[in-house]
């Protein structure tokens, strides 16, 4: 008998009542790969809609599976080839639960070495693992849209997973940001991180462009929350402005993005976990992230919630209630 670990599995994909407590063999070192034990773990949009779907979203493992995206935790093996990590080593990063990576809900991992980095040393374990998936999509899209000093950048959903970081992102690269939101605390939290709160239910976007850039419209659009959303991503924008986009997955008519020449930046940080596909590119964000991070200009929010692995299923629905503040994370130290 092979050494053996606690994790949560889905045998058939549905409600946030799937999970199942489950003794299962603990994963061996590979070539390129760290062996980690996970201290924590958090919950993602994507999360939620691969236990919902299954097989019906592209992305998906197959069941039965071992769920979850990033995590922070501590390096007990080295495969062949790594030479940036030791034993011992506190790292982070974004590295299974979709395709065939097994994923986090676990007491150990084994992570490509190239989707990896060392956690940032002011953050708690639980912080760490709240920052990967939505730092990297942050990070991607404000570098991908070209943001400068000086710009103008408004951030719908600044008070999510992904808004939150974005908006302490846009400020670390210089520029003026503003971000919509609804409801005092979400406001109050965009204006805590440094943003000028819009009230989306009480201005309209005509108000709010006249208001902060006379008229003009935003440099930067970032949309964390997409969908038909991205129409008013495209009425924000200034002409031949850049519009970035974590939630594309819509019909939509293409028109105002040509009469202002408008660029789309399709955000979808998982294609190098899916194809294999320049994974090391996550590797480098993660350790800007932490050079951001230690220099104070980044700092993830999480819920005031606490969740150990057998509650995932709370957590899930903590998360689809869209009652939480920030990233709802899991303790998977017992």
């Amino acid at each position: 008998m092979g050494i053996k670990m606690r994790a949560m599995i889905v045998n058939t994909f549905g409600g946030p009542d799937v999970f199942e407590a489950a003794v299962v063999p603990k994963p061996t070192t590979k070539a390129g790969h760290v062996l980690i034990k996970i201290s924590a773990t958090s919950v993602n949009t994507v999360d939620t809609m691969i236990r919902q779907m299954g097989p019906a979203l592209p992305l998906s493992p197959k069941a039965p599976a071992i769920l979850g995206m990033d995590f922070a935790g501590v390096v007990e093996e080295i495969g062949e080839g790594v030479t940036d990590y030791q034993v011992g080593d506190e790292v982070y990063g974004c590295a299974g639960g979709l395709a065939d990576l097994p994923g986090t809900l676990a007491e150990y991992i084994v992570a490509d070495a190239n989707l990896i980095a060392l956690k940032p040393e002011n953050l708690t374990m639980r912080e760490a693992a709240a920052l990967p998936l939505v730092g990297i999509t942050a990070y991607e899209g404000l570098q991908r849209a070209g943001v400068k000093p000086g710009q103008s950048v408004l951030v719908h959903g600044g008070s999510g997973g992904v808004g939150h970081i974005a908006v302490q992102l846009a400020r670390h690269f210089g520029a003026d940001v503003y971000s919509t939101g609804s409801g005092d605390p979400q406001l109050a939290m965009i204006e805590k991180l440094g943003a000028t709160p819009i009230n989306y239910r009480t201005e309209s976007v005509e108000s709010y462009v006249l208001k902060y850039t006379n008229g003009a419209g935003f440099d930067i659009v970032f949309d964390s929350v997409g969908g038909a959303n991205i129409t008013n991503s495209f009425e924000a924008a200034k002409l031949n402005g850049q519009v970035a986009t974590t939630v594309s997955m819509v019909e939509l008519d293409l028109t105002p993005a040509h009469f202002k020449g408008l660029s789309l930046h399709v955000i979808f940080m998982l294609i190098p976990m899916l194809h294999n596909y320049h994974r090391e590119e996550h590797g480098h964000i993660l350790k800007a992230l932490k050079a951001i991070t230690e220099a104070g200009d980044l700092k993830p929010v999480l819920d005031e919630t606490s969740y150990s692995l057998p509650d995932i299923g709370k957590a899930h629905e903590r998360l689809a209630s869209g009652q939480a503040m920030g990233k709802v994370v899991v303790n998977i130290d017992p």
